[in-house]
C-alpha cells in the first residue's frame, strides 16, 4: 500500500468495525477528499456517516467534540493542516481541557494533511505540530511509514482523548510498503529506523525518509535514525538511550525552527544526557520564515538530504 492507501485503509477499517466511527470534512464524500483519501468511502458506508461539511474548520471541529462527548468517535479531515487555526480556540481551550474540567473523554481524531515540497507556498505548507505540543489534553502523532500510519490512526481512533494525526501530504504517494491487514495499534512511541553506535538522528514524518538517505552510507560512519511517530507523548526514554549510546546528536525538523518539536528534543538531551555527549546537540530545520511558491526557494528553505548530511560530517569530525 501507498501511504495514502494507507491512511484509507485505516478509516475503512474503523468505519466497518464499529459504528460509532463517522467522518467530517470538506468535499470529502462526493469528491473523496482534496487527495482522495476517503474515495469510496461514502458509497460504502453513506452520506450520514461520511459527511461533508461547509467551509468553516471551528464548526467542523465544535460539532466534533459534541458527537465525541456523547459517545461517537468523530474523525475529521482538514484539507491542509495550516487551517485548523480556524478551529484552534475549540480545540485547544474545549477538547484539550474537557477531562480536566467535567472529566469527559473526547475520543475525537483530527487528520491534518501537513508539509512542504510540492510548491504549495505559504497556506498550504505548514508544519504547525508545535503550535499542539503547547497545549495540555492533546495528543500529536506524526507517522513516516504506510504501516504506521494506518496503525497511528487506528490508535488514535481508539484513544480517549483528542489526537491530532499530522500525515505528510509529499508522502501520499511516494512510500509504498506491506500493510498488514485488518485492524492493528500502533503504540505512541519511538522507533529505531535504522540501528547505529557513532551518531544519533532524531527525525519524524517526512524528514524520516530524508534522514535515512542522507546516513545510508556515510563515511562508514554507523548512524542510528530514530523515527519520533509521536511528539506528545513523546518517548524521553527512546530518546535518551538512543543518545548515550551515540554521544552525538543531529535533529532534523521540517518545522520552522524555533520552539519546534525538534527545540524540544534538544533541551531534554541538555537536560538529561548532557555528561554523555561527546559534542553539540546539532539541529537541521526550516528558519523562521513563509514558506515560499517558488520550487527554487522551497528547496533553499525545507532541510535537503545534503545539508543533512554535512550536518553530520561535521558533528562526526567534532
Amino acid at each position: 500500500m501507498t501511504y495514502l492507501q494507507a491512511i484509507s485503509d485505516g478509516l475503512r477499517e474503523e468505519l466497518r468495525a464499529d459504528e460509532r466511527v463517522f467522518l467530517m470534512g470538506e468535499d470529502i464524500a462526493v469528491l473523496g477528499g482534496a487527495f482522495k483519501v476517503t474515495d469510496g468511502l461514502a458509497a460504502e458506508f453513506g452520506r450520514e456517516r461520511v459527511i461533508d461539511t461547509p467551509l468553516a474548520e471551528s464548526a467542523i471541529v465544535g460539532t466534533a467534540i459534541g458527537a465525541a462527548v456523547v459517545g461517537m468517535r468523530p474523525v475529521c479531515e482538514m484539507q491542509f493542516a495550516d487551517f485548523i487555526s480556524c478551529g484552534f480556540d475549540q480545540l485547544v481551550n474545549v477538547a484539550g481541557k474537557m477531562h480536566y474540567r467535567q472529566r469527559l473523554a473526547v475520543p475525537l481524531t483530527i487528520r491534518l494533511p501537513s508539509g512542504g515540497g510540492f510548491s504549495g507556498g505559504p497556506f498550504h505548507s505548514q508544519n504547525p505540530e508545535a503550535w499542539f505540543m503547547h497545549a495540555p489534553g492533546l495528543k500529536v502523532v506524526a507517522p513516516a511509514t504506510a504501516s504506521d500510519a494506518k496503525g497511528l490512526l487506528i490508535a488514535a481512533i481508539h484513544d480517549p482523548n483528542p489526537v491530532l494525526f499530522f500525515e505528510h501530504k509529499h508522502l501520499y504517494r511516494r512510500i509504498k510498503e506491506d500493510v498488514a491487514p485488518g485492524r492493528f495499534e500502533t503504540p505512541f512511541a519511538a522507533r529505531v529506523a535504522r540501528e547505529g553506535r557513532d551518531l544519533t538522528v532524531v527525525a519524524y514524518g517526512a524528514m524520516v525518509w530524508s534522514a535515512l538517505e542522507a546516513t545510508a552510507d556515510l563515511d562508514g560512519a554507523s548512524i542510528e535514525v530514530l523515527d519520533l511517530r509521536s511528539l506528545v507523548p513523546l518517548d524521553e526514554r527512546a530518546i535518551l538511550h538512543s543518545v548515550r549510546k551515540c554521544s552525538k546528536l543531529v535533529i532534523v525538523d521540517e518545522a520552522n525552527a524555533t520552539c519546534a518539536a525538534g527545540a524540544q528534543v534538544a533541551a531534554l538531551v541538555a537536560e538529561h544526557a548532557f555528561e554523555h555527549l561527546d559534542g553539540p546537540v546539532v539541529r537541521v530545520a526550516t528558519p523562521d520564515v513563509p514558506i515560499a511558491f517558488s520550487p527554487p526557494l522551497e528547496r533553499a528553505l525545507l532541510p535537503q538530504v545534503e545539508q543533512i548530511k554535512e550536518a553530520c560530517r561535521e558533528l562526526l569530525e567534532y
